[in-house]
């Protein structure tokens, strides 16, 4: 099996930084707003482990913490890539990145609260009001933390490939 090309491995390179900003920059945001309302930062964690664990990823301990931040950070990676992929495919996506990237962190907010999150094997919501604080800052985080950056390393990555 050949090994990657310099250009792709630098293409790897900084998608995954991207992932690890991205990955950060919202898990800091998750963590910080909930650890303001009494809610350690494992719970949080357990929170995305339960996505594959479901209700026991609540017992499981640092076990499942983990397990969630790795699956966090799966899926920033995954994030980033998806706009990547695209932006390739319709290179205007780059060309105004603070539209493109505030109507993807939109999408994304959309799609992991409408698709991801019931699909997965997430207790249901109790009924109850509607969290607005909550909404309404996870939807500007995928704005600015999400969607912005993924545009950028997007950027990045046609302009170096365009020299």
């Amino acid at each position: 099996m050949a090994a990657f090309s310099p250009e792709h491995r630098s293409i790897i390179s900084v998608l995954l930084l991207g992932a690890a900003l991205v990955g950060t920059l919202d898990i800091l945001f998750a963590t910080s707003f909930w650890a303001i309302r009494g809610v350690p930062p494992v719970r949080i964690l357990q929170s995305v482990a339960a996505g594959v664990q479901g209700s026991d990823a609540y017992r499981g301990g640092n076990s499942s913490a983990l397990l969630g931040l790795g699956l966090h950070f799966f899926i920033a990676a995954c994030m980033v890539l998806a706009f990547y992929l695209a932006s390739r495919q319709w290179p205007v996506l780059v060309r105004y990145p603070l539209l493109a990237g505030c109507a993807y962190g939109v999408f994304l907010y959309i799609v992991m609260n409408r698709v991801v999150v019931p699909l997965s094997a997430v207790p249901p919501p109790r009924p109850g009001p509607i969290d607005w604080p909550w909404v309404l800052s996870s939807i500007v985080v995928h704005m600015v933390f999400v969607g912005l950056p993924s545009v950028f390393v997007a950027r990045y990555l046609q302009s170096i490939a365009a020299r």
